[in-house]
């Protein structure tokens, strides 16, 4: 639940900054978002799920 919470909100700051810096206008920018609601509730939820699971375990295991 913390990483999931962690992704959302940091992927919040990038569409955030990317709309102030005229990189993406608001209309894509709400594509985007609702693309990203549409696919969570698909079958390929679990699935992508698992995927970023398992990256940020790999991304933990690293020792600096």
């Amino acid at each position: 639940m913390a990483i999931s919470l962690s992704v959302v909100l940091l992927l919040a700051i990038v569409l955030v900054v990317l709309i102030r810096g005229g990189s993406i206008k608001a209309g894509p920018a709400i594509v985007a978002i609702l693309f990203g609601f549409f696919l969570a509730s698909t079958g390929m939820a679990p699935s992508i799920n698992r995927f970023l699971n398992s990256l940020a375990e790999t991304i933990n295991s690293i020792s600096f």
